[in-house]
């Protein structure tokens, strides 16, 4: 009979020791608290990543075009101005409006108001029409202060730098042109001009608008409105300066020179 005691078998042998964390070949596992922390640090420096290449981007140039995540309509087919296009006969992407075209709320059916004329067949030449200017203000505006004072205001922002705030044209943009000697400096009008004080009212508003000679149009830059208050403070300024006895009260006739 065996001996139990050498039959007994050693469990010490061939048994993996874990305490200290060891693991059977020598490994060491690492604690859940460490993996932790790995992920967040490497969750943060990723994060980063995004804002790297955005601040890169925002100071830094490029002849590409932007990247647009939402396209919407900012990269659709279209012609820039002054492009060709092979759709028209005459090549151009930019249509010219049609005859009669107007836009919406500016219907200009008053001569008087919108032009300061009215175009009328002549009488010795068939098919040619001649322009008539209005004498007076159109019914739209009121003579009144207030009125002449915003002429007088538009008139030292648009005439007085040519015509001087006097309106004899000794603008400072004239006395320029004399102190640089400029050889095609074409002198501007003195509105105090017999042939001046007798244009129409219409005549005047129609020049401010389109221009005349060597005077640049102001119609887009001035209002309809305002355009008449300039040709008001006009009439104002020429009274003050060919005013008659006549319009003088009486008890002040005696102080004139």
């Amino acid at each position: 009979m065996s001996n139990p005691s050498n039959n007994k078998h050693d469990n010490t042998t061939g048994t993996s020791e874990t305490s200290g964390g060891k693991a059977s070949g020598g490994g060491t596992l690492k604690s859940p608290l460490f993996w932790i922390a790995f992920a967040l640090t490497l969750g943060a420096v990723i994060s980063w990543l995004p804002l790297s290449i955005i601040a890169k981007r925002r100071f830094s140039t490029s002849n590409k075009p932007r990247i647009r995540i939402f396209q919407d309509m900012a990269a659709q087919p279209k012609y820039r101005p002054q492009a060709t296009s092979p759709i028209f006969a005459d090549g151009r992407a930019m249509r010219v409006p049609v005859t009669g075209t107007v836009s919406f709320g500016d219907v200009q059916e008053d001569d008087h108001y919108y032009r300061g004329y009215k175009l009328a067949e002549s009488p010795q030449q068939q098919g040619k029409f001649e322009a008539t200017y209005f004498k007076g203000f159109p019914q739209q505006v009121t003579i009144d202060e207030s009125f002449i004072r915003r002429g007088q205001e538009r008139f030292g922002i648009y005439c007085a730098p040519c015509h001087g705030v006097d309106g004899y044209g000794q603008g400072t943009i004239h006395l320029r042109a004399l102190e640089l000697q400029q050889t095609t400096w074409v002198p501007p009008t003195s509105m105090h001009t017999d042939t001046v004080r007798q244009r129409e009212a219409g005549h005047l508003y129609n020049t401010i608008t389109h221009g005349i000679r060597n005077m640049p149009a102001y119609g887009k830059q001035i209002p309809v409105k305002d355009r008449w208050a300039i040709v008001a403070y006009l009439r104002a300024l020429q009274l003050s300066q060919n005013a008659p006895v006549s319009n003088v009260p009486v008890d002040k006739r005696p102080t004139l020179r």
